[in-house]
């Protein structure tokens, strides 16, 4: 996906048991789709500022969690291991699952964690990392997903993601 590029529609089983159908998401918000999975030592590092994130745009934004790696070389990446982490670590955002890859491959994802952000409109304004240091949250210096989110006339920067690369089938 290029900036500009709009929305991608998909129906995703989420940890809760629960299809979601993005096209019954609510218009008024913008929405964080981002790429992730279990096994990822750099999404380890981001979990907690991804749910701080959620906590304080609750109002104004949805985050999405799509795990679509291959869970046959990499088990831990397992739907059920996805329940088990989300209950573990109290996420507060949808965390589904992409058993085929189609949406990744749609969205052009590469890595965990790779973000997109979607204005209300369902237009892309911001791909790439959630900031500049994912090792340590005490040295951040720039934070590029929360700036997009604040800002309507933020210029995003490239910010290839850093990250595991998805583990493709």
């Amino acid at each position: 996906m290029e900036l500009g590029d709009r929305f991608i529609d998909f129906n995703l089983l989420g940890v809760d048991d629960k299809f979601c159908d993005s096209t019954m998401l609510s218009n008024k918000k913008k929405i964080v789709v981002f790429f992730t999975c279990n096994h990822c030592p750099y999404v380890h590092a981001y979990e907690e500022r991804i749910i701080s994130l959620q906590k304080d745009f609750l109002e104004t934004v949805d985050f999405i969690g799509i795990n679509s790696n291959d869970d046959k070389t990499y088990p831990e990446d397992s739907f059920e291991k996805m329940q088990t982490r989300s209950a573990e670590n109290n996420f507060n955002f949808m965390y589904l699952r992409d058993p085929k890859q189609e949406i990744a491959l749609s969205y052009g994802a590469t890595h965990t964690p790779h973000f997109f952000l979607f204005n209300k409109e369902r237009i892309l304004v911001y791909k790439g990392k959630l900031d500049d240091n994912w090792s340590d949250v005490d040295k951040v210096k720039k934070r590029y997903l929360k700036d997009a989110i604040l800002d309507d006339e933020f210029k995003p920067e490239d910010t290839f993601p850093v990250g595991c690369t998805i583990k493709w089938l």
